[in-house]
C-alpha cells in the first residue's frame, strides 16, 4: 500500500489576512465612533466637519476594500501555488 505524504495544515490565520480584516473593519470602526466626528468645525470649503469627513470616508474605504481585495487575490493565488495548483 502507498501512504499519502503527511503534510502540515496551512494556518487559517495568517498575517495577511489579520491586514485585510483590519482594512475591512477600519471604516466601520471609523463610521461608529459618532462622538470623534459629531462637530461642525473645521469647515472644509464651507462644508462643516461632520458631512466632509463622512464623504472623505467613502473614499477611504474604496481604497481599503481594493487594498483588502488585492491581498486576498494573492493569498488565494500563492495557497493554490503551494498546493500544487489542484484546486480552484
Amino acid at each position: 500500500m502507498s501512504q499519502t505524504p503527511q503534510t502540515t495544515p496551512e494556518p487559517v490565520v495568517t498575517p495577511v489576512r489579520v491586514v485585510i480584516g483590519l482594512c475591512l473593519l477600519a471604516p466601520f470602526v471609523a463610521m461608529l465612533w459618532v462622538g470623534s466626528y459629531a462637530k461642525t468645525d473645521p469647515v472644509f470649503i464651507g462644508i462643516p466637519f461632520f458631512y466632509w469627513y463622512q464623504m472623505l470616508w467613502v473614499l477611504i474605504s474604496t481604497a481599503l476594500t481594493m487594498v483588502a481585495y488585492k491581498l486576498w487575490q494573492r493569498d488565494q493565488r500563492a495557497r493554490t501555488a503551494t498546493k500544487g495548483g489542484a484546486e480552484q
